[in-house]
């Protein structure tokens, strides 16, 4: 039992080499998935699922986290029984240049419109 237990604490991450724009965009097309990653890309250092105030239930928040990482935006991992979330943007970079500080902009964007003239 221990064995079993000890490997339910490793998290898979997708290789930059595996990552696909569509897998990508397709995770950022839900809004609730978008706050975390931009939460995260104007944060200094990872936070914890708890961390994000998503306004849906918690399997349905594990849900978009496990998204996101298995899309490649996300590294988590463990700290203690606190499973921590980074936003993997060098590696997006490297695979995908520009997209990834394109979505930040355009949600900066979203929460701040400015008029038109």
């Amino acid at each position: 039992m221990g064995r079993a237990r000890a490997n339910a604490r490793v998290i898979v991450h997708p290789g930059v080499e595996d990552l696909s724009v569509q897998q990508v965009l397709e995770a950022l097309a839900d809004p609730a998935r978008r706050s975390v990653v931009h939460r995260l890309a104007h944060c200094d250092a990872p936070l914890s699922c708890g961390a994000f105030d998503l306004p849906v239930s918690r399997s349905t928040s594990t849900h978009h986290f496990n998204v996101l990482r298995e899309a490649g935006l996300l590294r988590q991992y463990y700290v203690g029984t606190t499973k921590m979330n980074a936003l993997r943007a060098e590696e997006l970079e490297h695979r995908f240049p520009g997209l990834l500080r394109a979505v930040v902009a355009a949600a900066d964007a979203e929460a701040h419109p400015r008029s038109l003239p």
